[in-house]
């Protein structure tokens, strides 16, 4: 049955018919009902310029979370609520503190990144306090300004808090308004779209069991997640997505579970949720998904989209594959399991079925006497792609290595491992001259192409040096990582 969207904006139900399942969360904004403070400057999730915050349900609590309006899909926000910078406006027309700060930093110049940047200090300011100037950066890190410096800004990031924490929302009744739309069965919408009118199709299941039964119904649906790559194909490349089967309402998806040994991981948790358990166990790992995007990126995109999606300049392949992870695929009630680095075919293929999507990801804990790095390259620290991306890990046992494992991104058109520097070392000592031996024989392994962010040369090299790196933190006492505790040897 044809249903509608149904979500809270300033504590009102919203309940609306989407002619385009496929239209932003942004257009919708500025076109559908006029709230242009939230502002287009990329449409592709970098600025931040339309910079959103987006409430859950969490329990019997509520979870607020920036995200960028211009690749949300508007049906996403089904059961959840919604805050713009109009959201804001107190009493009279009522400074709120973020506000109130900004406006008493200097923060603002022309104004156009205001909102967004706005935004995004409201989710911190929900979230609370922050213990580090760090963090502060890391809230900010997906908003761009071309007149402030940001210096301001981080000002008013603590400005905000000095000024009160009057301005908290009631969560009562806003949880009890979402528990009451939750829904219990698939959402479907149908519409036509706005370039060819061709009709679309929408399917928002909400078990596990009716998102298989949906995909194998119809195999060849685009698999929506947080839109952080799928939304690029409609605002940049201009796509016709006929099928769209939304997984983020599949409450077995987001699971994270420790079960001893090794941790699994749903293919719908966001980065966001899963950094600090990743980081707990492997720092770099941890610093590696703090460096995929910003905030609102992280906020967004999901582990298993950017495995599945399969491009080999994503960076939570790599990392996963030196530790070891696999993957389990469902295919109706059928399910398979397989090493992370076999998914990966050929560019753009993966060992998936029709109607065949990735679950979970099983990912074990590190083993006494292993050793675990991950780095990324990149001509930004924020929110730029890989130029190369590698991680390893090697077992020691009385200075031996007696497994090693290096996985790279941007090396190949797949993620891939390293087989004959991997060989080259086992058996060896951790000492300068096998590293370097391996390093040589990493030529063997790779032949990386020339593009805009590297040259083969560099990537080659850099490729060859990170490993040499690993073995120059390892033996000494640098602690280099900025999520987690770095590990000394």
């Amino acid at each position: 049955m044809e249903g509608t969207v149904r979500f809270l904006l300033d504590g009102d139900l919203h309940q609306i018919k989407c002619g385009d399942p496929t239209t932003t969360l942004l257009n919708y904004l500025r076109y559908d009902i006029a709230r242009t403070g939230t502002k287009e400057g990329c449409a592709e999730g970098d600025c931040g310029a339309c910079t959103v915050v987006i409430g859950e349900l969490n329990g019997d609590g509520m979870q607020y979370r920036a995200v960028n309006a211009c690749i949300l899909f508007l049906p996403t926000l089904d059961g959840k609520e919604l805050l713009t910078v109009e959201s804001l406006v107190g009493k009279g027309g009522a400074l709120h503190p973020v506000q109130e700060a900004l406006v008493e930093t200097h923060g603002s110049q022309c104004g156009f990144c205001t909102p967004g940047f706005v935004m995004s200090l409201y989710a911190l300011y929900l979230k609370g306090k922050p213990s580090s100037k760090s963090e502060i950066e890391d809230a900010l890190a997906g908003n761009l300004c071309r007149c402030t410096g940001y210096g301001p800004i981080i000002d008013a990031a603590t400005r905000m808090f000095e000024i009160g924490m009057d301005d908290l929302p009631d969560l009562n009744a806003k949880v009890n308004m979402l528990k009451s739309i939750k829904r219990d069965s698939t959402l479907y919408l149908a519409g036509n779209g706005l370039i060819t009118e061709a009709e679309k199709h929408y399917y928002a299941p909400v078990t596990i069991t009716d998102l298989a039964d949906t995909y194998r119904k119809i195999p060849d649906a685009t698999i929506l997640a947080g839109g952080t790559d799928v939304g690029l194909w409609v605002t940049k490349m201009h796509k016709e997505l006929s099928n769209v089967i939304y997984i983020g309402d599949v409450a077995e998806l987001k699971e994270i579970k420790d079960l001893g040994d090794y941790i699994e991981i749903g293919a719908g948790v966001s980065f966001t949720d899963a950094m600090d358990v990743l980081a707990r166990y492997y720092p770099d790992m941890g610093e590696i998904v703090r460096r995929i995007g910003s905030t609102q990126i992280r906020n967004s995109g999901t582990i298993g989209g950017n495995i599945a999606n399969g491009s080999p300049i994503g960076d939570s392949p790599p990392a996963l594959i030196a530790a070891g992870a696999k993957l389990q695929l469902r295919l109706g009630t059928e399910t398979r399991v397989m090493a992370l680095e076999d998914f990966f075919i050929d560019y753009g293929k993966q060992d998936r079925k029709p109607g065949e999507f990735v679950e979970k990801i099983i990912l074990p804990k590190p083993k006494d006497g292993q050793l675990y790095c991950a780095y990324k390259l990149s001509k930004r620290f924020d929110q730029d792609i890989s130029a190369v991306c590698g991680a390893f890990s090697i077992m020691l046992e009385d200075g031996k290595v007696t497994e090693a494992c290096f996985a790279y991104g941007g090396m190949a058109t797949t993620p891939k491992r390293a087989a004959n520097a991997e060989a080259a070392l086992v058996g060896k000592r951790w000492d300068q001259a096998p590293v370097e031996a391996a390093m040589a024989a990493m030529e063997m392994d790779f032949t990386p192409l020339t593009d805009m962010r590297a040259s083969a040369e560099y990537r080659m090299l850099s490729a060859q040096n990170l490993l040499m790196k690993m073995y120059v933190e390892t033996i000494g006492s640098a602690g280099t990582r900025l999520v987690g505790e770095a590990v000394n040897v």
